[in-house]
């Protein structure tokens, strides 16, 4: 379904009739549908909701968005939807995404799951260099096409383990890539990038709700950065996942299913006196 704000039509996905939500926030060039398969099995448990970003899958955006208008049109879905608070889910740029509106709207937040994600870049030195990557990319998504932007992004050594997946999980990966439109993609990095985001490093320990971060033991570089942010973060939580990569989820599903189920569902028993 769609739901609309001032900027906007929003594709919503929601699933499950549990009395906690769960919020969930795809990658770049993914979309809702990244959590097909998960949303089956986490609406045993929770009210599930997944939303296509901007840039993104069927969602339209008629006007100039960023991280911060973003988070505010985020809050404006929660309340058309009835939803007060919910955990929040989010993968790489949607962890990004995630971490931004837990930092804005806390008090809508109840727990926050960071899958390979960051908290954008601390210095102007490192987001003006991030910018003039990320707008390199843009123009070429513009002036080359989507295939041949997918061609290069899947070859990248951030998803080289994924080249150890099943076929099919590899063809699926790359459809939901291919669907994505070459105006959107340029937008979201244009507007949504780790360079143009605000930078969170140093307002960390403000988050108060319980974090979980999650890296692949061979993406190291996330590895490094999220034992930074646990660092920062006072109710931090870090687990390394054996023999993935950047993409747990699609790496090691079942195992990521688990860990999820567990910190959300022994936060409450444990909230209940269990």
């Amino acid at each position: 379904m769609y739901v609309t704000t001032k900027r906007g039509n929003y594709w919503i996905r929601k699933e499950g009739e549990g009395d906690q939500h769960l919020l969930l926030l795809h990658g770049f060039t993914g979309s809702s549908e990244t959590w097909d398969s998960f949303i089956r099995k986490w609406a045993k448990h929770f009210t599930v909701m997944a939303l296509d970003l901007p840039g993104h899958g069927k969602t339209v955006i008629n006007a100039e968005f960023s991280m911060e208008t973003f988070c505010e049109d985020l809050e404006e879905i929660l309340d058309q939807c009835g939803i007060s608070q919910t955990h929040v889910l989010g993968y790489s740029m949607g962890g990004r995404t995630a971490l931004s509106f837990a930092m804005l709207y806390p008090e809508r937040v109840q727990s926050l799951i960071l899958e390979s994600a960051s908290p954008g870049l601390e210095t102007k030195a490192e987001r003006t260099q991030r910018q003039e990557k990320d707008e390199k990319l843009a123009q070429m998504i513009e002036t080359k096409g989507i295939e041949h932007f997918v061609e290069y992004w899947e070859n990248i050594p951030l998803f080289q383990s994924q080249k150890q997946l099943p076929k099919k999980v590899q063809e699926n990966i790359r459809r939901e890539r291919l669907e994505q439109n070459e105006k959107g993609l340029a937008a979201s990095l244009r507007h949504m990038g780790t360079g143009v985001q605000p930078s969170w490093w140093n307002l960390l320990h403000q988050l108060k709700m319980p974090v979980l971060l999650l890296t692949g033991e061979w993406d190291q570089k996330f590895v490094g950065i999220n034992q930074k942010m646990k660092d920062r973060i006072p109710a931090a939580i870090q687990k390394v996942i054996p023999e993935a990569g950047h993409t747990i989820h699609v790496e090691q599903p079942d195992f990521f299913v688990k860990i999820v189920n567990d910190f959300i569902l022994h936060k409450k028993s444990k909230e209940k006196g269990g």
